[in-house]
């Protein structure tokens, strides 16, 4: 009997040892965990709030003191008439949606599609639903002359008709 008492001290003794090294050691890695900073190379998962933070620092809004308007920019539909050209304005971006439209530049460069990852010179046909990036004024599109009919486009940004 006494022996059974012996070894239910001891045991006693060796698990109140380890609890007591288990919370010893253990609680300087919770404390460096709790400095870290959310969205840090450390700590990369982040809360709800930071990434609408670091969203709107992107878009423009107001908490990020960007230089955008903070306005979103809807798709316009456009309708070309034959014999006329669409001059986009610089950034603006195009999609031919009906009808066959030919690129215009003033120079040597063309119009970029962002779809196709290609550069299009000006007299070349632009491809329909593709994305039309104009880098800069002086580039367009203007409806085939084969074709009776004019262009509808979508477009995003400034332009005019001429």
């Amino acid at each position: 009997m006494k022996q059974n008492v012996v070894r239910g001290l001891v045991a006693a003794v060796l698990i109140g040892a380890g609890v007591w090294v288990g919370v010893n050691f253990a609680s300087p890695i919770e404390a460096e965990s709790n400095t870290l900073t959310p969205g840090s190379i450390e700590d990369p998962v982040v809360t709800k709030s930071y990434v609408d933070e670091q969203f709107a620092k992107l878009s423009g809004g107001s908490d990020g003191g960007g230089t955008g308007t903070g306005q979103d920019v809807a798709l316009e539909v456009v309708s070309v008439p034959a014999g006329k050209t669409l001059m986009a304005g610089q950034g603006t971006e195009v999609i031919v949606r009906v009808g066959q439209a030919i690129a215009y530049s003033s120079d040597s460069n063309g119009i970029s599609d962002l779809t196709a990852g290609a550069d299009l010179k000006s007299g070349t046909v632009v491809p329909k639903n593709h994305l039309m990036l104009f880098p800069r004024e002086g580039r367009g599109v203007l409806p085939d002359p084969a074709q009776p009919n004019g262009l509808t486009v979508l477009v995003r940004g400034s332009y005019s008709i001429q």
